[in-house]
């Protein structure tokens, strides 16, 4: 299953995986139904997790009910016991939304939610992070989580975001970092897909953020706090829930 896994990630285009993942979702849940593992998202129980990775694979971490991953379902729990996220009047813009949050935020009717996204076939709006339509100091939160790895000019897309962003609002702005790493590494003669996934963790990838992405945020002028929520939580939380163990995140404020 792992070899499949990698094999359907790497060959099938990401707009199509979307699509076809509607499809297989139910099937997957019903086969790994048990006890031992459960997604925050929807409180369903697995026997296990699936594997996932462009690259080298994670196993135990690919929620079969909702397709989440462990920053998806840290997230989720961060929103759900951190923040007024679910109850309070919010407008909310969220980028390349995905399938284990989309239909739960839209439900939701203290949202006035809007999702974006430049490829995504579920977004509302096409466009560029790098250049968005939308009006100075327009949203009180925004979630933009595993895209700046994605975008060459990083720096524009961070400054388009603080743009957006209300004075007094935040974001969530998660990326795959390397906390091992000081500095973030980027090499744009590196062509070949294979190799960029064995270097950035991914084939579309163009980067590798260590802990100065923190300090790129500043810069920009948002105001940065690096929670690491999983240090709230037990052991056994952890486990049961599939997350990554010390994982950071990204919150900014404006």
């Amino acid at each position: 299953m792992k070899k499949l896994f990698k094999l359907i990630l790497n060959i099938i285009p990401r707009p199509l995986l979307i699509r076809l993942s509607y499809i297989i979702r139910p099937l997957l849940a019903l086969i790994l139904k048990g006890s031992k593992f459960t997604d925050p998202i929807d409180g369903k129980s697995f026997k296990t997790f699936l594997p996932y990775g462009y690259g080298n694979q994670r196993n135990n971490v690919l929620s079969p009910s909702t397709l989440s991953l462990e920053r998806h379902r840290l997230l989720w729990l961060y929103l759900k016991h951190e923040t007024d996220f679910f109850s309070a009047r919010k407008r909310v813009l969220h980028f390349a939304p995905e399938q284990c949050f989309l239909k739960r935020f839209r439900s939701l009717n203290n949202l006035d939610y809007t999702t974006t996204d430049l490829l995504s076939p579920i977004a509302d709006v096409k466009a560029d992070i790098c250049n968005l339509p939308f009006e100075d100091n327009s949203y009180d939160i925004i979630l933009c989580n595993h895209v700046l790895e994605h975008i060459p000019d990083d720096n524009k897309a961070m400054q388009e975001l603080f743009r957006v962003m209300k004075p007094g609002g935040y974001g969530i702005f998660q990326i795959p970092q390397d906390l091992n790493r000081t500095s973030t590494y980027e090499d744009n003669s590196i062509t070949d897909k294979k190799e960029r996934a064995k270097i950035f963790g991914q084939y579309d990838h163009v980067r590798v953020y260590g802990l100065d992405y923190f300090d790129k945020l500043r810069s920009i002028g948002f105001k940065v706090e690096e929670v690491d929520y999983t240090a709230s939580l037990s052991a056994e939380e952890i486990e049961k829930h599939c997350l990554a163990k010390g994982e950071l995140i990204p919150v900014v404020y404006k």
